[in-house]
């Protein structure tokens, strides 16, 4: 859907989501090498999962410096590694979950402003009547929607390089005429 404006908040678990993502994938790694040093026959399967993983694991912190990495792939591959090489495969299921989640935790935070609603585009998203709010403010960087049951969400908002962006100063008269037509006027154009 097409908002007449999209806020984009900056990113604060990124890095958390990364490290969480390496250290489980490194765990799962030194496990598969454990269960194959235990081993009385030669497997090859904990063998390649673990070379593939820390593989795997070295590419991301070597690209790190110039891009965004993703650790999805890894997670599936120990997923599959604690179904087939270890003892205890319902560990697996943890991994799949941080496999779709870790998507979810990278993708920017985005608040999309139409004429009859707000829609907080998170994990599950959110939908607000202008009737929920009392004032929504973005002032210096910073957005606030108050909301008139003494909720209070203040974000930072990420830096945009687009000079076609909308100022404060519109954005705030949009959001203004929004809390008044919702409280009984007309709707802006």
């Amino acid at each position: 859907m097409r908002y007449q404006y999209l806020v984009i908040l900056k990113k604060e678990s990124e890095r958390a989501t990364d490290l969480l993502s390496f250290l489980l994938c490194l765990f799962s790694a030194l496990c598969f090498s454990y269960v194959q040093a235990r081993s009385k026959k030669i497997d090859y399967l904990p063998l390649l999962a673990t070379a593939i993983i820390i593989g795997g694991l070295i590419f991301n912190l070597i690209r790190r410096r110039h891009r965004q990495v993703r650790y999805r792939s890894l997670l599936l591959l120990s997923a599959v590694g604690w179904i087939a090489v270890t003892p205890i495969p319902w560990i697996a299921a943890v991994f799949i979950i941080l496999f779709f989640l870790e998507a979810q935790t990278k993708r920017p935070l985005e608040i999309g402003f139409d004429l009859d609603r707000i829609v907080i585009n998170s994990l599950i998203r959110r939908r607000y009547a202008w009737t929920d709010l009392s004032n929504v403010v973005l002032k210096d960087g910073l957005l606030t929607l108050d909301f008139k049951n003494n909720k209070l969400l203040q974000k930072e908002v990420a830096d945009d390089e687009d000079e076609d962006d909308a100022d404060e100063e519109e954005f705030n008269m949009y959001c203004r005429q929004c809390l008044s037509a919702a409280a009984g006027s007309q709707l802006p154009a």
